[in-house]
């Protein structure tokens, strides 16, 4: 008999969680901890992790301290930061549609967001390829740019009083085209650094990240999944249909707004200092619903570790692979979700 733990905060939100999703949350949390040190300890110079826990906390060598706390550890956290808001995101546009192929990228989200940042660097840039406004903007563009793209596929998608799965997913693919067009346009008529600059962010990478990055991006993304964890319930019930989801007394229309948006916040601010990176989104949710079923209590942060996962370890066998040179982490998180995005459609032809 499945054993399950209450958990409450406040009056009105509360959670029903079993003990297998806490085992399976805490082994993954324990797994994303020892990637960390690795990530940490892996490169050019290769450092123990009893000298990467030295470094952390001031003691150790001066160089051990200059490689990890400067060097390794931003991007590493930035890597972790974009895992989770974009595996949290996908979550909840699975949830939102009742299709297991939506994904932030896969529907044009993602795009949109990218092609808000293009404008940014084609606009905002001198000529030595440097932004002339504050970075934080980013953030900001890449949410106007997803919140566009998932507005107006969210208008289009709309048929008969009701969204239809397929049909989002269909817009969705014919937008992200479109958006793709529009910033190959905008990175050919902009300068050519600007252009070499925005086609290695497209396709993904967290090099070159540095601590002001993290204090962007850390308080959103944690803000973000904290909220997105606490609509655990609305997503639940969400899933359960238009129709059942307001016979239990439920806003649905308002309820699925304030979850696309938030959705398209985690893939703003993730896209803005990371690129765009791709299948995270449709990965993690899938691994995490294996493991500890479809409730989203367990799920969001279940997906949100797995995606953690996949963007450390996309980075760290980019920075290792072929060293000294570094692959972009999207590139190992397309090779790896292909193949995986085929399957799905090879299993669902007949549903």
């Amino acid at each position: 008999m499945k054993k399950h733990i209450p958990l409450r905060i406040g009056h009105n939100i509360s959670f029903l969680l079993q003990q297998k999703a806490l085992l399976t949350i805490g082994c993954l949390l324990g797994a994303v901890i020892c990637l960390f040190f690795v990530s940490a300890g892996i490169g050019e110079m290769q450092i123990s992790p009893v000298r990467v826990f030295q470094a952390l906390i001031g003691e150790g060598n001066e160089m051990d301290r200059l490689v990890v706390t400067t060097f390794r550890l931003p991007r590493i956290l930035i890597a972790l930061l974009v895992g989770i808001g974009l595996a949290i995101a996908g979550s909840i546009l699975q949830g939102l549609v009742r299709n297991p192929l939506a994904s932030p990228e896969i529907i044009g989200v993602t795009d949109g967001a990218g092609a808000a940042v293009v404008l940014c660097l084609a606009l905002f840039s001198d000529t030595n390829g440097s932004l002339t406004i504050s970075i934080q903007w980013l953030p900001l563009a890449a949410f106007l740019g997803a919140s566009l793209t998932a507005f107006l596929i969210y208008v289009l998608s709309w048929k008969h009083g009701e969204i239809t799965p397929l049909r989002m997913v269909l817009i969705g693919i014919g937008i992200a085209a479109l958006l793709k067009a529009v910033t190959t346009l905008l990175m050919v008529l902009g300068p050519i650094h600007n252009a070499s600059q925005a086609n290695i962010w497209l396709t993904g990478t967290v090099h070159g990240s540095n601590w002001k990055n993290v204090a962007v991006l850390a308080p959103w993304i944690t803000v973000l999944s904290l909220i997105a964890w606490l609509m655990a319930r609305k997503l639940n019930v969400q899933e359960l249909g238009d129709a059942l989801a307001t016979g239990l007394g439920n806003r649905v229309g308002r309820q699925r707004f304030y979850l696309l948006l938030l959705c398209t916040a985690l893939v703003g601010g993730s896209v803005a200092f990371a690129g765009g990176i791709i299948f995270v989104g449709l990965i993690a949710p899938h691994i995490a619903r294996k493991l500890v079923g479809s409730s989203y209590g367990a799920l969001i942060p279940t997906a949100a570790l797995i995606g953690a996962l996949l963007m450390m370890g996309a980075d760290l066998i980019g920075r290792i692979i072929l060293s000294p040179l570094e692959v972009p982490a999207g590139v190992f998180t397309a090779a790896i979700g292909a193949p995986y995005f085929i399957y799905l459609l090879y299993r669902s032809r007949n549903s």
